[in-house]
């Protein structure tokens, strides 16, 4: 399996290949620094463009894109005070201190040099753990398969951290689109309302589009932002000469590393909760812990690396069992989608070459990092921070616009990814998740599909779902995701309830 591994990375090193790396990195970097915008809907609007490109170019400017904006949120969280991502947010405590003490260069280059390091590491991770599990998996029939996805969703509904019954709904959404089209046994039309735009189901790029792409892009013109952008100059000195000075946060980079490739690997965790949980194990376990808060570089190497170790980790469940462990991995599962790659047991025996070129992808994306960001993240970024926001939004319109149309060459799908992005915003502001949208889309048919095969190979019998043991742990699995957290807050509840007794 490893050295398949290795096969694959003379066509990563080849020019269209690395070029498509590069310049989604620093792409990433740009999407990633105006605020309101974010990796997720970057990749959204860029799936569309991807169709006439090969996979591992398409592949390629997504884990650049990817690496890029996880970085390039730290620097309006820094120079503004305003997180470019959510995962930033752990960022801008100690970044924008001393920023206004006149340290936002070195904040940058702290944030840049951590951010690889959890990149790479991240890429590792996945390089090393996604190949055995892969084989694990490919010992899965279609029950097994089946109680996966319902593991899948079951997962990013009740551990998303959000209000379960909103989650659920989400997912039943998503659902509810897999199953529009034609019966894929029996070809009879479902859901369809007369249209024939619909008959092959609708396509998860106008999904994607629509409610990831158009409800930022709503935000954007509605709260122009007006701020008095950063400094002419953000005094920085070549970054040669800050690294010694950095070589003290050896163990918070460590420490940073594995909690972020952890909570990757979790479904429906992410960047955000990685930061967070690194920031404040880094403080705990610092020796002047009265300086976080106020300027500590440490604190923005904590937060940094964690939220770019939770990228490539992000895609292990993801490429070997469909189960993204993030909004933006279930995104880039839309790009495989679209390109014929199913994620999944049957991914790394169909398409090695294409799957291991996408991890040496991320790897490279980490490498570039610290290059690219090295230089972009510096005075130019104050000028950039000032583009007027509507006009930002008008351009990602068009853009969106373009990029759906292209898809069919028909008005149907513009209008119904208009539909979905009008869905999405009320969504996001009832505060629905939309990552169980996605994944009940992805997952749905997939569900059926092994479920409707499972079925007709016991010859109607439901008990097969339950024969093999796997997919008894499976099912245990299943329960424990769905019941857990509440058993956890029932027993906390009369623990606490104890004490005050």
């Amino acid at each position: 399996m490893y050295s398949e591994l290795f096969h694959a990375l003379p066509e990563v090193l080849s020019l269209t290949n690395f070029l498509a790396v590069v310049i989604g990195v620093v792409a990433g970097i740009v999407v990633g620094a105006l605020p309101g915008l974010s990796a997720t809907m970057a990749i959204s609007v860029l799936v569309p463009f991807t169709f006439g490109l090969e996979p591992l170019v398409a592949l390629g400017l997504m884990a650049g894109i990817y690496n890029g904006a996880m970085y390039g949120g730290a620097i309006p969280a820094v120079l503004l005070r305003i997180p470019g991502t959510p995962a930033a947010v752990a960022t801008s405590f100690d970044g924008y201190p001393m920023a206004q003490k006149g340290e936002g260069g070195f904040a940058l280059q702290v944030a840049v040099v951590s951010s690889c390091i959890g990149g790479i590491a991240s890429a590792i991770a996945l390089m090393l753990l996604a190949p055995p599990l892969s084989k694990v998996t490919l010992l899965f029939g279609p029950s097994e398969v089946f109680w996966v996805a319902v593991f899948g969703l079951c997962s990013i509904i009740f551990l998303l951290g959000g209000n379960v019954v909103k989650g659920l709904v989400s997912a039943c959404f998503g659902v509810f689109v897999s199953v529009v089209g034609s019966d894929p046994i029996f070809g009879t039309d479902r859901y369809t309302f007369g249209q024939l735009e619909l008959l092959d189901g609708i396509s998860i790029v106008i999904l994607l589009v629509g409610l990831y792409a158009l409800p930022p892009v709503i935000d954007l013109l509605e709260s122009p932002l007006k701020t008095e952008a950063a400094n002419e100059s953000l005094g920085t000195e070549p970054i040669w000469r800050t690294l010694p000075r950095m070589a003290r946060f050896r163990k918070t980079w460590l420490r940073g590393s594995i909690l972020g490739i952890w909570i990757g690997i979790l479904p429906g965790a992410g960047g955000s909760m990685a930061a967070f949980m690194s920031y404040n194990e880094a403080r705990r376990t610092s020796k002047t812990p009265e300086t976080w808060g106020k300027g500590e570089p440490e604190g923005v190497a904590a937060a940094e690396v964690a939220n770019n170790a939770d990228t490539a980790s992000a895609l292990i469940p993801a490429l070997t069992l469909g189960i993204p462990g993030t909004a933006v991995a279930a995104v880039m599962l839309g790009g495989l989608l679209i390109h014929g790659l199913q994620p999944g047991p049957m991914l790394f025996r169909d398409n090695p070459d294409i799957v291991f070129g996408f991890m040496w992808q991320f790897l490279f994306g980490a490498i570039l990092l610290f290059f690219l960001g090295g230089s972009l993240a510096t005075n130019s970024f104050a000028k950039v921070l000032r583009l007027p926001r509507p006009l930002l939004g008008s351009v990602i319109i068009v853009l969106m616009l373009i990029g759906v149309y292209s898809i069919h060459g028909r008005m149907f799908d513009v209008y119904l990814m208009l539909g979905f992005g009008a869905v999405g915003y009320v969504m996001d502001k009832l505060d629905f998740p939309l990552p169980p949208v996605v994944l009940g889309l992805i997952l749905g048919a997939f569900a059926e599909e092994n479920l409707r095969l499972a079925l007709r190979i016991g010859r109607g019998d439901w008990s097969i779902l339950f024969r093999n043991p796997t997919s008894l742990v499976l099912v245990a699995m299943t329960l424990a995701v769905v019941f857990g957290p509440g058993l956890k807050r029932r027993i906390l509840g009369r623990r606490g309830t104890a004490r005050q007794t």
